[in-house]
């Protein structure tokens, strides 16, 4: 299989400059909104596809980099700062000399394939120069042409690709376009050249028989105006399939179902002839049920033979198919890797129930607690110790999770440099709990945060302590056997969601808590 080992993007869309390295098998795409994974996405497509009329169809204008046409706009404006796009595949080494070589951007000697948007300076030279004079507020868009080419320096065409690749696009699962091509891709896959070019005739040929022999009837009291039926490129067998199951065409199907039926398709080619060597899904979690996208992600995981690039938003599939194999793009244009994860964490995320792992690796300060009770209270408290601020206009996310999961999660966030205030019990041993047990697993961005009084062993003890008023008065009427702080200790969340209806203006936070407060924020 033909894999693809990195991307470099100069002036495409978001990204002024981006490299980005790949693993042979699954390569996960995360990262908040705007951050460009699906940008990545369409790069990889458009530069293995080498499809002319597709790149202008998207449009050179929604292409470059608008930070490069205004950097051209507020400099000198000559046709030498002409800014240029440039999208390069970086492939394994084969045996095919034509695609190795130094054309690209690194000057390395390697195989490859590129597609750059550059104006045309050779034959429309003066005339942009001209038109960069006369309207200053202008750019000769209309002046840029496309090349497709290989790292040899020859011209990289369609039919002749070296990666078999498919795109699928959930987001547009209801475009007309998107269903054509996505089923005029995997006609060509299903079908070898000689095969298809003669369904195609024979297509071709029916209708003109079609309209020969049933129409004749018709069309004879017509005169010189008669009925046809259409040939054109618009009107073949490759825009008049569709794919169906059990007889129902896809696109009658519900969203959800659509998505997981082209994925299903995809891969079973696959496995059938091995002939999809990179598969680009983008956001397959859309409208998909939580039983539909795990069997998506046990599809997936369990693919082989196929490079798999993934643009997801959900912690489930970023999570059950291996941090390890997750990119992060950052709103800087950087790119972070988790291959650096112990396996034990990552297997670790995979494993564990549903988490919050994409929330907190796409955040820049968490607070972490471990009981429902915490974070039920927890952003009265932070807003009654931040001067009425919340934790969102401070950028800080908060986080429940099991008292286990802990240094997992602090060893990911060493990893993205996530500034983590973890709120725990002291579970009745504060130095053995918190001081010993996490001297391995803390780093500058992160501090444990419990109380140091050993008998104040779990949030409800001291919350009712610091509280005694407030939770004598909602709790003690009706109190037979057990004490207040024994009711708040067996009905934690029950409790804490009571104090928070009804005595939030007057509860207070114990030290510890107001202590994580004000470090997450220094």
């Amino acid at each position: 299989m033909p894999a693809i080992k990195k991307v470099m993007l100069q002036n495409f869309k978001k990204f002024e400059s981006l490299t980005l390295e790949f693993d042979a098998g699954v390569n996960v795409l995360i990262g908040d909104n705007e951050t460009g994974k699906s940008s990545v996405l369409l790069g990889l497509d458009l530069a293995l596809s080498a499809s002319r009329s597709h790149v202008e169809t998207i449009g050179y204008e929604s292409l470059l980099a608008q930070s490069a046409v205004k950097a051209f706009q507020q400099g000198p404006r000559t046709l030498d700062q002409l800014p240029e796009l440039v999208v390069e595949v970086f492939l394994e080494e084969g045996d095919d000399q034509g695609y190795y070589g130094t054309q690209n951007l690194a000057g390395a000697m390697t195989d490859g394939i590129g597609m750059k948007i550059a104006p045309l300076i050779e034959e429309f030279g003066t005339t942009i120069h001209q038109l960069l004079q006369d309207d200053p507020e202008g750019f000769p868009y209309e002046y840029y042409g496309v090349k497709f080419y290989t790292f040899s320096g020859g011209p990289h065409v369609s039919y002749r690709r070296p990666v078999k690749h498919l795109l699928l696009d959930s987001s547009r699962i209801d475009s007309e376009y998107a269903a054509r091509e996505y089923t005029r891709t995997v006609f060509s896959f299903n079908a070898e050249p000689p095969e298809r070019y003669s369904l195609e005739n024979r297509y071709r040929r029916g209708k003109e028989a079609f309209r020969d022999n049933q129409l004749a009837a018709l069309n004879a009291d017509l005169g010189a105006y008669q009925f046809g039926v259409r040939t054109s490129i618009r009107s073949n067998l490759e825009t008049d399939l569709v794919i169906t199951k059990d007889g129902i065409p896809i696109e009658n199907r519900g969203k959800g179902e659509q998505c997981f039926i082209k994925t299903e398709f995809a891969l079973r080619r696959h496995e059938a002839k091995g002939e999809l060597h990179a598969l680009l899904l983008e956001e397959p979690e859309n409208h998909l049920s939580h039983t539909k996208m795990k069997l998506l992600v046990e599809q997936l995981a369990a693919t082989a033979g196929t490079q798999l690039f993934i643009a997801t938003h959900s912690s489930h599939i970023c999570s059950r198919l291996d941090l390890r194999h997750a990119l992060l793009l950052g709103s800087d244009q950087q790119a972070g890797r988790l291959k650096a994860l112990t396996e034990p964490t990552a297997s670790f995320f995979m494993k564990a129930p549903d988490n919050n792992v994409l929330e907190f690796a796409l955040s820049k300060k968490v607070i972490l607690v471990e009981g429902d009770a915490e974070f039920i209270l927890i952003e009265e408290l932070y807003k009654k110790h931040s001067n009425g601020r919340t934790p969102h206009a401070d950028q800080v996310h908060i986080i429940s999770i099991g008292g286990t999961s802990f240094k997992r999660y602090l060893e990911l966030g060493k990893l993205l440099g996530i500034r983590v205030a973890a709120i725990r019990d002291n579970d009745g041993d504060y130095q053995q709990h918190c001081v010993e047990n996490y001297k391995d697993s803390l780093y500058k961005g992160a501090q444990i945060f419990a109380d140091r009084d050993d008998a104040r062993s779990t949030f409800e003890i001291g919350l009712y302590q610091d509280n005694k008023a407030a939770c004598d008065e909602l709790f003690a009427a009706g109190r037979k056997k057990l004490t207040v702080q024994e009711y708040m200790l067996k009905n934690k969340a029950d409790a804490a969601f009571e104090l928070l209806r009804k005595k939030s203006a007057a509860l207070v936070a114990p030290q510890y808590i107001k202590d994580a407060i004000a470090w997450i924020n220094e």
